[in-house]
């Protein structure tokens, strides 16, 4: 039986590590004694408290894995990633980083290893479907919409996040890079909002944020952006917080004491934006495809809806984001796909017979793109 080490035991890696244990020995590893007992103690999975930011810790256990899944927080995942691969170690990944992964390409194909990155829904999925649908036609736009929510809406913030808040408040701050006829287009994040109608949801808003990532070098596509979505009014809240300071990174003195406004910030959010247990939440994605096939124009629409998970109690963006992960990591595992380097899903969408298994996998577990 293959060994898989999954570095997070958060809410996505502990949904990895639970889809994966059914077929793989699997061990998760975090620093927090209270989640690792929890999974522990109720399904066979092995077990490791270590300190992820130790680059001695990572390469002592994951010495004899088959595996590696990295589901730590964005500002910790490039070293990480790096780590693994100096290892020799095929790893997939979700950690979503600001770094370029490329930078990457040359020690992962030096070490024989297969690293793919930004393997979530998006990124990841709406990769998967550009992929593959780019292998085979001449793909002229490309947008996607995209966002996790909470089924109840709670004034001020009508958000909850699934994951750490500095990460997504990343998404607030980081420049959004979109193409516009064939040229690279700097928009701020969270500017033009639109509304959009969703049939299991009414209307939602969105906004640019800096989702395209891997795309961007990988697909030489005239038209391209991504926006997030969320219920309306959230985009003009979050600019108020970022235009004011809230979100710096920069350390500010407050009495003496040097402080990050962005540290500050995600730690006040944390409570109001935690998911309570087993509370309702949705993940929505709507994926637009223009272009030509066989010289004839040719549209593609892809959608998500996904709902909490009330019988097994794993989080809608928890399963569309492991599910995937868990899908790809299949793929490597099993050597259906072997590509070393770094390799963002786009590859994976392109190589033959992986779209269609990752779509199946998705099916068995009640997540289905409707197109």
């Amino acid at each position: 039986m293959k060994n898989v080490i999954v570095l997070g035991a958060g809410l996505i890696g502990e949904a990895i590590a639970i889809d994966l244990c059914k077929e793989y020995r699997v061990t998760s590893v975090d620093i927090n004694t209270q989640v690792l007992g929890k999974i522990k103690a109720t399904y066979p999975i092995n077990t490791v408290k270590k300190d992820l930011s130790n680059t001695r810790a990572i390469k002592e256990i994951i010495a004899d894995s088959d595996l590696v899944i990295g589901a730590v927080p964005g500002f910790m995942g490039f070293n990480v990633l790096k780590t693994v691969i100096s290892c020799g170690k095929d790893i997939v990944d979700i950690s979503f980083f600001n770094e370029d992964p490329f930078a990457l390409d040359e020690l992962a194909k030096e070490s024989d290893v297969t690293a793919v990155v930004d393997c979530g829904v998006a990124p990841g999925m709406s990769n998967i479907i550009l992929g593959y649908h780019h292998a085979r036609m001449t793909v002229e736009s490309f947008i996607c919409y995209v966002g996790g929510l909470p089924a109840v809406r709670t004034q001020p913030y009508e958000y909850k996040a699934p994951f750490s808040p500095i990460d997504v408040i990343a998404e607030y701050t980081r420049p959004a890079r979109i193409m516009e006829h064939g040229e690279l287009v700097i928009r701020p994040p969270l500017s033009e909002v639109e509304f959009i109608e969703f049939d299991d949801v009414g209307t939602l808003e969105a906004f640019n944020t800096d989702g395209l990532r891997t795309l961007l070098k990988t697909m030489p596509i005239p038209n391209m952006k991504e926006k997030t979505l969320r219920y309306p009014g959230h985009a003009r809240i979050m600019s108020v917080l970022r235009d004011t300071g809230f979100f710096d990174e920069n350390a500010i003195e407050l009495n003496g004491t040097p402080v990050r406004p962005i540290d500050m910030t995600s730690k006040l959010l944390f409570p109001k934006w935690e998911l309570a247990k087993d509370e309702e939440e949705f993940t929505v994605m709507r994926v637009l495809i223009e272009g030509k096939e066989d010289h004839k124009d040719r549209k593609f629409s892809y959608s998500l809806f996904d709902r909490f998970g009330r019988k097994s109690g794993i989080s809608s963006m928890a399963r569309t984001t492991g599910y995937t992960c868990t899908a790809v990591a299949r793929l490597v595992l099993e050597n259906h796909f072997t590509t070393k380097g770094i390799c963002p899903p786009e590859g994976i969408g392109a190589a033959e017979g992986c779209f269609e298994e990752i779509l199946k996998h998705l099916e068995k577990r009640n997540i289905e793109l409707s197109y």
